[in-house]
């Protein structure tokens, strides 16, 4: 639902990972705001859709495919105003398995090296190849998806814990490097959001596992834990994102919000 007072008319924004899930609800509110989209994904082909989102086949691992990402925008569109770092993977998996069970569960360097890749390389590489542009232009703002356990760790997901709290560290560092330039640097982190089909059964097997609870309890008393007693909504989520590369935050940079309803600091 477009919300009354946030105008984005004329911005030219790019999403990573905005095929499905978090960044595909991200890229609709943005584009109902009047914002030309580009989404960023590996699963997608490269093109202007008849929804009117730009796609680019995007592997944000990889430098030249980064690289093509804002060639093709820049072609399409002659600017990049915004870029929603959103791109991410969560492999649940523990430092030690104890118990001896499943030791697929138990973190791998294989493992490890992909998240590490893609949630903190990824950032980084798409974050350089706009900025550089947007420092030409003294404008532009860049929102990295945090985590709230970027900040307040998470039972089985250390390695994602890890590489979100690096991605605060960016967000942090970047608006003091590019801030003299007219470009922001802000960071989201989403605490428990409603369920998108990316959260998959063997997602849920591997997190049941390194929590030691059924997969039925995965989803417990909300209440107990979020004092507005609910998951957040994807919809709520993107209007924090809209709001962040909006001229209504002209003076939020270097800050990662937290959105978990209240469960964490």
């Amino acid at each position: 639902m477009t919300k009354a007072g946030i105008q984005l008319d004329g911005k030219v924004i790019i999403i990573t990972g905005g095929n499905s899930g978090i960044g595909e609800q991200i890229a609709k509110q943005l584009q109902k705001n009047g914002a030309s989209i580009v989404v960023a994904d590996l699963h997608v082909e490269t093109g202007l859709q008849e929804n009117g989102i730009f796609t680019v086949q995007c592997n944000v691992t990889n430098k030249d495919s980064v690289d093509n990402l804002v060639k093709s925008t820049l072609e399409m569109y002659g600017k990049i105003d915004g870029l929603v770092n959103n791109a991410g993977v969560n492999l649940p998996r523990l430092l030690v398995d104890v118990r001896g069970e499943k030791p697929e569960y138990e973190l791998s360097e294989k493992d490890f090296d992909f998240m590490v890749a893609v949630n903190q390389k990824g950032p980084f590489l798409c974050a350089q190849a706009v900025a550089k542009h947007m420092v030409k232009q003294k404008s532009g703002v860049i929102v990295n998806m945090s985590s709230e356990s970027g900040a307040e760790g998470s039972a089985g997901q250390s390695c994602y814990s890890a590489t979100k709290g690096a991605l605060n560290g960016f967000t942090r560092s970047w608006a003091k490097e590019l801030g003299k330039y007219g470009v922001r640097v802000v960071g989201v982190a989403p605490g428990i959001m409603e369920k998108t089909g990316l959260r998959t059964d063997a997602y849920n097997e591997s997190l049941a596992y390194t929590r030691n609870v059924a997969v039925e309890q995965l989803d417990g008393n909300y209440a107990s834990t979020i004092p507005l007693g609910r998951p957040g909504s994807l919809e709520e989520l993107a209007d924090l994102v809209n709001y962040l590369v909006s001229n209504y935050s002209t003076y939020v940079t270097g800050t990662t919000i937290n959105i978990s309803g209240g469960k964490s600091r």
